[in-house]
């Protein structure tokens, strides 16, 4: 299968429909660099991961892909992936060039008609459609009529790094970040509390760890409830075994400390988990397996 070329699925929740907008299926030595304990032992332990969540021979399965869905009125994205053009230090996202855009049309989702871009946090593989090349070369915001919205604890984090960023994730902000900024188009959320409302039925849920400010996405709609991973969970592998962390977690034992408790919350509910980096069928139900949890993809 080509790197960009995926099946589109979607999920009802309650009145509202949920579609994946793929951009690329991330190289199979990812999961091995991300999630380094996550190695083929563990992973073939867990039968119910294979064959779509992990190879037969244990290498992780893993995506990039944006949640767009309609509610209150309202077209929202959840991440914006990796972005196309754009100069990175990792040779796989270096210099895309996919059919995000076209596909994100197809679901519905015409770049100006979203009115709310919801940011996990602010990772390269989470902001990268933010923007796009304008007609001048310079990168103007993708979504021009939206609301960019993100953790006011997640921009207040990385705005204290600004003078010790390397220079891969200024970068990074340079092209992805500051435009939105600079165009005015950045809400903060405080999400210090705890879970915030941020517009009818979209709420965020702290789930630091991962970064500091980083949030899950709680949809509500007609009595149903899903939740959008972010990096939380980076792969169903750690739905079996909760404290393995990513190599890139600012504080992992914390963000073993908020899988385990959202993991714990959502197991045997009817609530949707989506993952944010799931490859298909990428949603389903948590229950409870053993000494952990497994997922039961969504039918």
């Amino acid at each position: 299968m080509d790197r960009t070329e995926q099946t589109e699925q979607t999920w009802t929740v309650g009145d509202v429909v949920v579609h994946r907008v793929d951009e690329i299926a991330l190289l199979p030595e990812t999961g091995a660099w991300l999630l380094p304990a996550a190695t083929p032992a563990v992973v073939t332990e867990e039968p119910w991961l294979r064959p779509d969540f992990a190879a037969p021979d244990g290498t992780l399965r893993l995506a990039s892909h944006s949640f767009a869905f309609e509610t209150g009125g309202l077209k929202v994205v959840v991440d914006t992936g990796i972005g196309n053009g754009k100069t990175r230090a990792n040779p796989a996202w270096n210099q895309l060039d996919t059919g995000y855009l076209q596909r994100l049309t197809a679901a519905g989702f015409p770049p100006e008609s979203v009115d709310l871009v919801v940011l996990t946090h602010l990772h390269t593989d989470h902001v990268g459609w933010n923007t796009r090349t304008g007609e001048d070369g310079t990168w103007i915001p993708t979504f021009p009529n939206a609301r960019y919205v993100t953790s006011r604890t997640e921009w207040d984090h990385w705005a204290d790094q600004a003078d010790s960023m390397d220079e891969n994730r200024r970068q990074m902000f340079r092209d992805s970040v500051d435009p939105i900024r600079d165009a005015g188009l950045i809400d903060l959320a405080d999400t210090g509390d705890g879970p915030t409302d941020i517009a009818p039925g979209i709420r965020l849920l702290p789930t630091p760890g991962h970064t500091p400010g980083q949030v899950a996405v709680e949809l509500h709609s007609a009595g149903r409830t899903a939740v959008i991973t972010g990096d939380c969970v980076h792969h169903p592998v750690q739905l079996a075994h909760p404290a393995i962390t990513s190599c890139v977690d600012i504080d992992p034992e914390q963000a073993v400390r908020t899988r385990r408790e959202l993991l714990a919350a959502l197991a045997g509910t009817d609530t949707l988990l989506l993952g944010t980096h799931f490859p298909p069928p990428t949603a389903g139900h948590v229950t409870a397996d053993g000494e952990g949890y497994r997922l039961v993809p969504a039918t």
